[in-house]
């Protein structure tokens, strides 16, 4: 008997989305826990678009035990290898699915799972669906009310998303929970954590004077290791607050941080959960590296309330509308609160080195993809990180002002909705008033740019002539590449390292230049002098600058430059040429 074939990944594409055949309006979660044995109780009103009789639910590792729509068994469904297909079904229902899971055999640590003595849930990217028959996808948003069922001496804290409404003692030594989340979300932000914990308690009162409570669970034995933790947080709070005027929406705010938590950090809905790894600190086990990559990680995962949940993605494909804008968030959090440069530096390190690397692979791909077979494998540096950069290059051509106006109508459009990477361009072109039309191929292309740049001076004209060229070489699923919009900044000094204004046509103008074309011309009139240059100041995009610059020239910029990543930068330079000098000169 010959093996059977292995069964071929099928690739999904970013333009085969569509809508969903039916809407969720709310869910009602019943959770009655045990190790081998939970049973979870779903009941959803749901709402049919165009028509539709005939709901295809997905569900993974589940024993279906009852399916009732408006009260009444239902018989009239199909199970297969992608889940649960109810038929002849009304165009408005309630539906009952009551199925039965276990948790102690989910190794994968999707859905619910059994680690270490607690319940536990990981739902993003398709995780809900091995909890109950679902519309499992980002662009179904419901109102969810929770309520968790365990053994009281187990299983003390009974945690979910929201709010909580209602608690209570029953038989048999167990209790019960209930929560209620106001706000829908789609149900890859769905948390349930259920274990004996220590418990950190604070609050933080918001500027229109409403007081959060604040609570951190860890391991027991961790509390006095968890304060910076809470410092982080309330220190987020109060900087969304400030800078992005964004306050926050529940009445109670928890972390759970267990070393059994197999991602980073999940920002669930009210309910972070943490590895450990990135919540305890204490002097006594933690550098100073660790404190403030934890500061940053706390801080990230509560920006995504706003940016992630609050507005959360259409598909998949917009991965990097929640994760590089909230990236975004985070940096700028880190670089108000601590050492912008020292911030800026260590971002720069991460896209010239290991991004620069992803894209020259064969895994290169745009930071808004349009082809996938896993959805796990959409967790990339250039989603993240160079997601972030394209955020900071609409920031940089916005200004402060234009950006956070842009914000603000991208939330008045998309508040509680689920968008896309466009509507947030849309958004952020509109309320400025600046063509974006062209820097959205920043979405669609992979690879990094080449920017290239020669000079010349004319002493008789007193003339500086910078040529830029921008080029993109083909990556494995694009031959073709279009010339992008880089926002390239720069600067020019004398020889006493004094600022030569940037004349063009007799009008003095910005330091930000626009490279839209293949090629440029820029002529600088007014240079008294041979300049040198300080080029892609700020590292103003991600790209690759080739300009011969000379050692002297380099020692200029860094004892001069008021840009301090140019001055870092061209002393990394100057090292590497000497490094490149003494390999060829047999000195190492």
């Amino acid at each position: 008997m010959k093996d059977a074939a292995p069964v071929q990944p099928v690739a999904k594409y970013r333009k085969d989305y569509t809508t969903p055949s039916h809407n969720i309006d709310s869910i009602d979660l019943v959770f009655k826990l045990h190790q081998t044995q939970t049973v979870v109780v779903a009941t959803s009103t749901v709402l049919a678009n165009d028509d539709a009789t005939r709901l295809s639910l997905v569900g993974e590792q589940l024993n279906l035990k009852a399916l009732h729509i408006n009260g009444v068994d239902w018989s009239d469904y199909e199970l297969n290898d992608e889940g649960l297909v109810i038929s002849n079904l009304p165009a408005q229902f309630d539906m009952a699915i009551t199925t039965e899971l276990d948790p102690s055999a989910n190794t994968a640590l999707e859905g619910l799972y059994l680690s270490d003595g607690a319940f536990c849930t990981q739902c993003e990217a398709e995780g809900f669906r091995r909890i109950t028959y679902f519309l499992d996808r980002p662009d179904v948003l419901a109102k969810y009310t929770t309520t968790v069922e365990a053994d009281k001496a187990d299983f003390p804290f009974l945690l979910s998303n929201g709010n909580k409404i209602a608690e209570g003692e029953l038989e048999n030594d167990r209790h019960w929970v209930k929560w209620q989340d106001p706000h829908p979300k789609p149900s890859y932000l769905f948390a349930l954590v259920a274990g004996d914990f220590d418990q950190l308690v604070d609050s933080f009162t918001t500027r229109s004077g409403r007081k959060v409570a604040l609570e951190i669970f860890v391991d027991k034995g961790n509390l006095n290791r968890a304060h910076h933790a809470m410092l982080s947080l309330k220190n987020s709070m109060k900087w969304d607050e400030e800078r992005f005027d964004l306050e926050y929406d529940l009445d109670i705010y928890m972390i759970v941080a267990v070393d059994f938590f197999n991602m980073g950090a999940m920002e669930n809905k009210g309910l972070n959960v943490f590895n450990s790894k990135y919540v305890l600190a204490d002097q006594a086990s933690a550098t100073d590296k660790d404190y403030l990559g934890i500061e940053a990680v706390i801080g990230h995962e509560y920006f995504h309330n706003w940016t992630g949940n609050r507005v959360t993605c259409r598909d998949w494909f917009q991965l990097s509308l929640k994760e590089g804008l909230t990236v975004f968030r985070d940096q700028e959090f880190s670089s108000d609160l601590g050492s912008r440069a020292v911030n800026r530096i260590n971002n720069v390190r991460i896209i010239r080195g290991p991004q620069f690397a992803e894209d020259a692979s064969p895994m290169s791909h745009p930071i808004r993809p349009d082809k996938v077979i896993e959805m796990n494998n959409f967790y990339t540096l250039t989603v993240y990180e160079k997601g972030s950069e394209v955020i900071r290059m609409i920031h940089t051509l916005l200004g402060e002002e234009g950006f956070q106006s842009g914000m603000k109508l991208y939330f008045e459009r998309h508040d509680g909705t689920a968008a896309t990477c466009d509507d947030f361009v849309e958004a952020m072109q509109d309320a400025s008033g600046v063509d974006l039309s062209q820097f959205k191929r920043w979405y669609s292309q992979s690879g990094t740019p080449t920017v290239t740049v020669t000079d010349e001076y004319d002493a008789t004209s007193k003339t500086y002539t910078l040529n830029v060229r921008q080029y993109t070489a083909p990556t494995a699923t694009q031959e073709e590449k279009l010339p992008l919009h880089i926002p390239f900044d720069i600067e020019l000094y004398r020889q006493d390292g004094s600022v030569i204004p940037l004349i063009i046509d007799d009008k003095e103008v910005e330091s930000l230049l626009h490279i839209t074309q293949e090629s440029h011309r820029f002529v600088f009139e007014q240079v008294d002098e041979k300049p040198t240059p300080s080029l892609l100041r700020e590292f103003t995009a991600p790209v690759k600058l080739e300009y011969d610059y000379s050692e002297s020239q380099l020692v200029q910029l860094m004892k001069c430059s008021t840009n301090e990543v140019s001055r870092w930068d061209a002393g990394q330079t100057l090292l590497s040429q000497y490094i490149k000098h003494a390999v060829t000169q047999g000195g190492i």
